[in-house]
Parts: C-alpha cells; sequence; structure tokens
C-alpha cells in the first residue's frame, strides 16, 4: 500500500500512518494461506538440477512451470503457467478443462514464442511433465528440463507462492459459475494485474514488467 501511495501518486507517507488509516477505515489484506506440512515422501532426485536455488541474474535462465485447478458449477479449469524466476513474470500460460500433454506443450511453445530461447526449465514429476511427449518438447527447443524432489511442494516454490497469491486474490473472492468465467478472469488477473500491477517485495516493491523495463534501461 505504501509503495502504490508513493510510487502512483506521488504520497510519501509514514508506514505506521498508513496502518493507522486502515485500521480506521477497516481495511486489511487478505488471509494468508494455509501452511502445510512437508510431506514425508520429500526425497531429492538426480533429475533436480535447481535443488531450490531460484534467483537468477538476468531473464530465460531459468523457467519453473506448474498446473494448478479450482472448481465451477460446470467443472473444473485447470490453468498451467511458465514463470521466469528472475523477474518473476508469467512467460507462458494456458487454461483448459483438462490438463493435459497438449496443455503443456502448448505453454511451452507460447513462452518460446515470447521469450525466445530458454535454458533450464524447471518442473514437477506431474505426469504431463514426465511424459516422452513433454520431454521430447524441451530437447526440440534446446532446453534442459529439471525435475523436482518427489512429495516436495518447497522445490518449485516460487510458482507455489504465484498459485497461492492467485487463490487468495482471484480464485476464492467468489463462486464460479461456469468454466468460461474463470478462464477469463484467470487470463486478466495473470496478463491484466500479476505481470503488470502486482508488486513484489523481492523487486524492490515493483511489477515483473516494471522490473524488467528498468533493467533493460540499466543495461541499455
Amino acid at each position: 500500500m505504501r509503495a502504490e501511495l508513493g510510487d502512483a501518486h506521488g504520497q510519501n507517507v509514514n508506514l505506521k500512518l498508513v496502518r493507522s488509516i486502515m485500521r480506521e477505515q477497516g481495511i486489511a489484506g487478505l488471509p494468508a494461506r494455509r501452511r502445510y506440512k512437508r510431506s514425508g515422501l520429500n526425497r531429492y532426485t538426480r533429475t533436480d538440477l535447481v535443488n531450490r536455488s531460484f534467483d537468477r541474474d538476468g531473464p530465460n535462465q531459468l523457467w519453473m512451470t506448474d498446473i494448478t485447478e479450482h472448481p465451477t458449477s460446470e467443472g473444473r479449469v485447470f490453468c498451467c503457467a511458465v514463470l521466469d524466476a528472475w523477474s518473476r513474470r508469467i512467460v507462458g500460460w494456458s487454461v483448459d478443462r483438462r490438463a493435459t500433454t497438449v496443455m503443456v506443450n502448448s505453454v511451452l511453445g507460447m513462452t518460446i514464442e515470447n521469450r525466445g530461447a530458454g535454458a533450464l526449465i524447471h518442473t514437477d514429476h506431474g505426469p504431463q511433465f514426465t511424459s516422452w511427449t513433454f520431454s521430447q518438447k524441451v530437447r526440440s527447443e534446446g532446453l534442459i528440463q529439471s525435475i523436482g524432489s518427489v512429495g516436495d511442494a518447497y522445490d518449485n516454490a516460487v510458482v507455489e507462492s504465484f498459485w497461492g497469491s492467485m487463490q487468495i486474490e482471484l480464485l476464492n473472492r467468489k463462486r464460479w459459475t461456469t468454466r468460461l468465467e474463470l478462464s477469463i478472469a484467470m487470463v486478466d488477473w495473470i496478463e491484466g494485474f500479476y505481470n503488470r500491477g502486482r508488486r513484489h517485495s523481492s523487486l524492490g516493491n515493483i511489477s515483473p514488467v516494471e522490473f524488467e523495463r528498468q533493467q533493460h534501461l540499466t543495461a541499455a
């Protein structure tokens, strides 16, 4: 809130004042998501080339991908996304009524089209990502695939944090009637808000798009 007031409205205010005004107006942040215990199945695999080292010093060095789902009155909607670990930007996404290898291959294709060549793509052990079709797509694009440890959400923590934000800020805010309604909302949230407007403390309280813009200006 303080960063938004400063950057967007030119109002430099004390953090204590912001908290005081929010209390007076009955404004509070959305509730934090529930913390889950680590699974006893957690174990290292030789295919994990990231090992929870998510920090990168440039774009397209590490992409991370995962799938989430959410119910509607018509049935579930699945969303697959690829996140660039450097800027936390979602660089590829797809929404569908089924989570298939076609879906994840489509997301990877969109990512390549948007970003060009990449280096490493990190996934979990989901059947879509361990399929021959996806592995072949990864190799054909000149990428190296890293597969995280078994039964451990922390091995893909950056993407899990992204899903957690979507859950709190969008998915759990209402009951969704149709798949189309939720699909449109997911796309709008990713492209219209998350990438361009959502501030990240890890990026200096600016959005992924703004972070990339500033980094490119600095490098020019």
